[in-house]
């Protein structure tokens, strides 16, 4: 066989041998807390003679698991109909998450109609964490009673030091490596 005939079985070896290796599973955590928000009009962009959203600054102070503040916008919509309503938000949230700092971005969707909330969706843009929070993803609730906001974050994280779907150690060209007993 030539060489480059055996380079190229090796190397088909190696890519078999490595999709077969089981992927890390990520473990959901949580983290709970309470947060404080400010919000105001924000009136610069609004085209005259135009229909447009009513848009709110957000301003938070996180306190609990997740050490934070964020900065973000929303555009909300009321109908006709009293209490049928539906927003949007982006938010860009800097602290620390159970030890481990960075950023991430959330995204907010939520509908209500005639007073009864329906869905309201609060997720982790995905690829959004820097720092120690890179690979962050997960949802976010809120439970709002009286003036109180708290919130529970599912979230996984890859291990620190480690980079996302870096579970697995990685297999030579030769197969997979084997740890000599110990006294060996």
């Amino acid at each position: 066989m030539t060489l480059p005939a055996t380079l190229g079985i090796t190397l088909l070896l190696a890519a078999t041998l490595s999709a077969q290796v089981p992927k890390e599973t990520p473990v959901t955590r949580q983290a709970r807390g309470s947060f404080d928000v400010s919000m105001k009009p924000l009136i610069e962009g609004v085209r005259p003679d135009a229909w447009a959203p009513g848009r709110m600054s957000i301003d938070k102070h996180f306190k609990g698991d997740l050490e934070a503040t964020s900065q973000g916008e929303m555009l909300a919509a009321t109908t006709e109909v009293q209490g049928s309503a539906g927003y949007t938000a982006i938010e860009k949230v800097s602290g620390r998450l159970q030890g481990r700092s960075g950023t991430f971005l959330l995204q907010h969707f939520a509908v209500m109609a005639h007073g009864v909330p329906g869905e309201w969706i609060i997720r982790v843009i995905p690829d959004s964490g820097t720092g120690g929070l890179k690979g962050l993803a997960g949802k976010l609730t809120i439970t709002i009673t009286g003036k109180q906001h708290d919130y529970l974050l599912d979230y996984t994280l890859p291990e620190e030091g480690r980079p996302e779907g870096q579970g697995a150690r990685p297999l030579s060209a030769e197969g997979p490596r084997r740890r000599a007993a110990p006294g060996r």
